[in-house]
């Protein structure tokens, strides 16, 4: 096996990663725009089980979006 093909295929796997991962993120931030009050006050302080199902299934939705979209 060639070890430039394995790298470029580490590279694409890394970059692929990164831009889930910020997509992810900004899905998240847009999630607190859209709810009343603050996601992160709501989910650390006081600890509001309910709603960190529907945050984690939101983004958990839209990661599967995410790679299904960069799978092909």
């Amino acid at each position: 096996m060639d070890i430039g093909i394995l790298w470029a295929g580490v590279l694409e796997s890394v970059i692929f990663c990164t831009i889930g991962l910020l997509l992810a993120l900004i899905s998240f931030f847009i999630m607190d725009l859209m709810t009343p009050g603050h996601l992160g006050k709501q989910l650390a302080k006081d600890q509001n089980v309910a709603l960190a199902i529907v945050v984690g299934s939101g983004i958990l939705g839209v990661c599967i979006i995410i790679a299904a979209s960069i799978h092909g």
